[in-house]
C-alpha cells in the first residue's frame, strides 16, 4: 500500500493497491470501508474511494470484466499480455489466484491446491531404472519424525531436447504401523507396500541407517552428483552421507528457494516435459499440495494447509532445483 502525506491545513492522503491476501489486515479492513461507502451502508465526506476490480462473481476470463479492473486496457496495459497470462492461469490454479489478485483486483485465498492432476498424469511416461543406470542425478531428501513417512527422490535431467527429467521416488514407513496408518488415516499404504512403491524397515520407527545404506546402494547404479535436503532434523544423516562421500547442500523451505523450481516443476508438467511412471504414493503427494502465495507472487508448498502428506513433492521439487543447474 503506497501512503502519501502532505503538510498543509487540510492534508490530504492517497492510499493506492491492488487486492490482496490477508482479510485480517489494515488494507482489506480499508478495502471493506470503500465498498460499504461506495454501496451506501456508510457515510464519510473525508473519504473517497475509488476500487477497479472484477466482482466475485465475475467470470474472470471474460475480457469484458478485464476491463472493469483494467480502465486503460489496451492503451497502458497490452491486452496481449492479460490474453497470454489468462491462457497460462486457466491450466495453473496458482497463476489463476496471482491472475485475479493482481490483474483483476480480487481479493483470493493465500494457499490454493495446486497440482492439476489431468496435466500430472499425462507425463506418467515409463520410467525404467535399468535404462538409467550410471546416469548423472540429483536427490531431494524429506526426512520425516521417526514414526511418518520419509521421501528420497532422484531426478534425471535430459540428455538432450528430446528427453525428459526422469523421476524416481522412494519412499519409507515402519512396518508395524502399516495397517494402523491405513485403518486411521484410509490412505492404501499396504496396497502400495504390496505393489513395491512404499518400503518399510522394521519396528515401528524409521531406521535412518538403512536409508542411508539403500541411498548408497543407489549411488552404485546412478550417478548422485548431489543430495539436497531440508535441513528439519537432518542434521546426523548429513553428516553420515558426507562421511560416505555423498555432497549434501542444504535446501530452505521459504519463498526465496521454493518459488523458482515449484514454478519450473509445473512448467514441465504442463509441457509434459518429465516422466513419473505414475508412481501412486508421488501422485497421491502432489495431489495434497497446497500452495502459498506471497504479495510478489513467489510461490511454496504450504505444509500447514497441505494437511495429507507431501513429502515427496517437496523432495521432487528440491532435487529439481539442483538438476536444472546441472
Amino acid at each position: 500500500m503506497i501512503f502519501k502525506k502532505y503538510a498543509r491545513m487540510q492534508p490530504l492522503y492517497f492510499l493506492i493497491t491492488t487486492a490482496g491476501t490477508d482479510t485480517n489486515s489494515i488494507c482489506y479492513e480499508t478495502h471493506l470501508k470503500a465498498k460499504d461507502i461506495l454501496e451506501g451502508r456508510k457515510k464519510d465526506a473525508t473519504f473517497y474511494p475509488v476500487i477497479y476490480g472484477a466482482d466475485e462473481q465475475d467470470d474472470w476470463t471474460d475480457p469484458k470484466v478485464w476491463k472493469k479492473a483494467n480502465p486503460s486496457l489496451g492503451i497502458t496495459v497490452g491486452i496481449d499480455k492479460v490474453v497470454t497470462a489468462c491462457e497460462s492461469a486457466k491450466q495453473n490454479p496458482a497463476e489463476e489466484n496471482s491472475f485475479r489478485q493482481l490483474r483483476l483486483n480480487q481479493w483470493v485465498k493465500q494457499s490454493v491446491r495446486w497440482m492439476p492432476m489431468d496435466k500430472w498424469d499425462k507425463c506418467a511416461f515409463v520410467v525404467n531404472e535399468d535404462d538409467l543406470e550410471g546416469r548423472i542425478c540429483y536427490g531431494g531428501l524429506d526426512l520425516s519424525s521417526t514414526t511418518d513417512i520419509t521421501a528420497f527422490v532422484l531426478v534425471f535431467p535430459p540428455l538432450d531436447e528430446d528427453d525428459k527429467y526422469y523421476i524416481l521416488p522412494y519412499f519409507w514407513i515402519p512396518e508395524e504401523n502399516v495397517d494402523v496408518r491405513v485403518r486411521r488415516d484410509h490412505v492404501p499404504y499396504d496396497v502400495w507396500e504390496k505393489q513395491g512403491k512404499l518400503l518399510t524397515t522394521e519396528g515401528n520407527v524409521v531406521h535412518y541407517g538403512y536409508i542411508e545404506q539403500f541411498i548408497d546402494k543407489l549411488n552404485e547404479r546412478f550417478n548422485i552428483r548431489e543430495i539436497a535436503y531440508d535441513r528439519w532434523g537432518a542434521v546426523q544423516m548429513v553428516q553420515n552421507l558426507e562421511g560416505m562421500g555423498f555432497t549434501v547442500v542444504p535446501f530452505g523451505q521459504d519463498f526465496k528457494d521454493m518459488n523458482p523450481p515449484t514454478k519450473e516443476l509445473m512448467k514441465l508438467t504442463l509441457e509434459q516435459k518429465i516422466a513419473h511412471g505414475g508412481h501412486p504414493v508421488l501422485r497421491w503427494m502432489m495431489d495434497n499440495i497446497f500452495i502459498k502465495t506471497d504479495p510478489a507472487g513467489n510461490i511454496k508448498p504450504d505444509k500447514e494447509k497441505s494437511t495429507e502428506k507431501i513429502d515427496g513433492a517437496v523432495a521432487t521439487i528440491m532435487a529439481l532445483d539442483r538438476a536444472l543447474k546441472d
